[in-house]
């Protein structure tokens, strides 16, 4: 495991234990740097207009087409250290 490996995990672990609740608009980079950290490009089709949440977590990861996989834990890691401070 590299040592950018070994510090997203170490981020993904702290970012379920963070003092606050972050806002809607923070969670959902959240979960879109992480998806696209780890398993790069989003797939398959968008979710219906029935389940929001679902299309909120899709679009999020799309706008990350085309960013690398180590770049997107690198952001992940920053984002996840500035929530902690």
């Amino acid at each position: 495991m590299t040592n950018l490996a070994a510090r997203f995990e170490a981020a993904a672990a702290a970012s379920r234990t963070l003092k606050e609740r972050p806002a809607n608009e923070v969670l959902l980079r959240l979960y879109a740097l992480y998806k696209q950290g780890s398993a790069g490009d989003v797939e398959g089709r968008r979710p219906g207009f029935t389940d929001m949440v679902g299309r909120a977590k899709y679009d999020a990861w799309a706008a990350l087409k085309g960013l690398g996989k180590d770049e997107a834990m690198k952001q992940y890691v920053e984002l996840v250290d500035s929530l902690k401070s």
